[in-house]
């Protein structure tokens, strides 16, 4: 049994919190948001992430940040935007043994560094961990079997991880590439929200096979020159992520892509569906890749749809335009 403090009381958080919980830890659930808190007090459920789901009253529940002491771990269910601000609040609170493990996916804008680089500089003197996978909420909440990857800079910090976590509902998988999953798990949302513009304007199965697959492609590419291991990408991080985002009415980031395919602008199709980690981790990512000098079409097409008001349409026919080219291309398997 350990003592878990999670950040966040989102969707994912108290999905992790209520699956943490019912396999016998001590769990405490921080928000900065005191309303938000007391509503789940007085109804059970947080209604508007994870409506119908029950949340155990041994959970307890707090808007005090001082709560990260004394826990064998914190892990850290923030939005990406806001990670490096919580980290550097709960940081003078959390103990150098504590373990910290994070869910957060995304690059941070202008530093264009992975959540758990925000993390680590965050907390210097602490082992830092990924957990990731094909991972919806509201099937981890209701005890559906899911099964994530954990990857640290330490084995042994990564199987202590497993072994706390892993259960009959939530099978946790040690893997050594960090970055392979960082990459993944963010860009993955990418994709998801490429392949939702699709739906969204009426396009078929091979299209969405075609934008999985060559998607794919692309986050390996990112990936390998940020020191990524191929064979992540082929995993739970990479393709296992990438399939149920891409597939899935659970994922935000698909339905926001709906929206936009079927004309409604980026911006309110952001605000109707919410937390949307695709639509600034597409910038950054596109940023990031010129930086490196990555060939990403899919990306691209998709930052001029939502940041330059290109037509969806007319990004698809730029991509079905590129020059012809050798699906296993050199420069990936160099």
């Amino acid at each position: 049994m350990a003592d878990i403090t999670i950040l966040g009381s989102g969707g994912f958080g108290l999905s992790l919190a209520i699956m943490c919980d019912n396999a016998g830890h001590n769990v405490t659930v921080w928000s900065k948001f005191r309303d938000e808190i007391d509503a789940i007090k007085r109804t059970g459920e947080l209604k508007s992430k994870l409506p119908g789901v029950q949340v155990n009253k041994t959970i307890r529940l707090t808007d005090d940040i001082t709560e990260v002491k004394d826990k064998d771990m914190v892990i850290i269910g923030i939005p990406s935007p806001f990670l490096r601000g919580v980290c550097e609040e709960a940081a003078p609170y959390v103990d150098k043994r504590t373990v910290v493990v994070n869910t957060a996916k995304g690059l941070e804008a202008g530093s264009l560094k992975t959540m758990c680089q925000v993390a680590q500089e965050c907390f210097p003197e602490n082992e830092v961990a990924v957990l990731t996978g094909p991972s919806h909420a509201e099937e981890v909440a209701r005890g559906i079997p899911t099964t994530v990857c954990v990857a640290s800079n330490s084995r042994e910090i990564s199987y202590y991880i497993q072994a706390t976590l892993s259960n009959q509902t939530f099978r946790v998988y040690a893997t050594d590439d960090m970055m392979g999953c960082e990459v993944g798990g963010s860009l993955k949302n990418v994709i998801a929200l490429a392949a939702g513009v699709c739906d969204g304007l009426g396009l078929g199965d091979n299209t969405k096979a075609a934008l999985m697959t060559r998607g794919i492609r692309e986050i390996a590419r990112l990936g390998l020159a940020m020191g990524a291991e191929e064979e992540t990408f082929a995993g739970l991080s990479g393709i296992g992520d990438l399939i149920v985002t891409c597939c899935s009415m659970h994922s935000r980031n698909r339905r926001a892509g709906i929206l936009i395919g079927k004309g409604v602008s980026p911006e309110e199709a952001v605000r109707q569906v919410g937390t949307v980690e695709g639509y600034t981790c597409t910038k950054n990512a596109y940023e990031l890749a010129l930086k490196l000098g990555v060939d990403m079409p899919i990306t691209e097409q998709l930052a001029k749809v939502l940041f330059e008001g290109e037509p969806a349409g007319e990004a698809i026919k730029n991509l079905m335009g590129r020059p012809p080219k050798n699906e296993t291309e050199n420069d990936f398997l160099s």
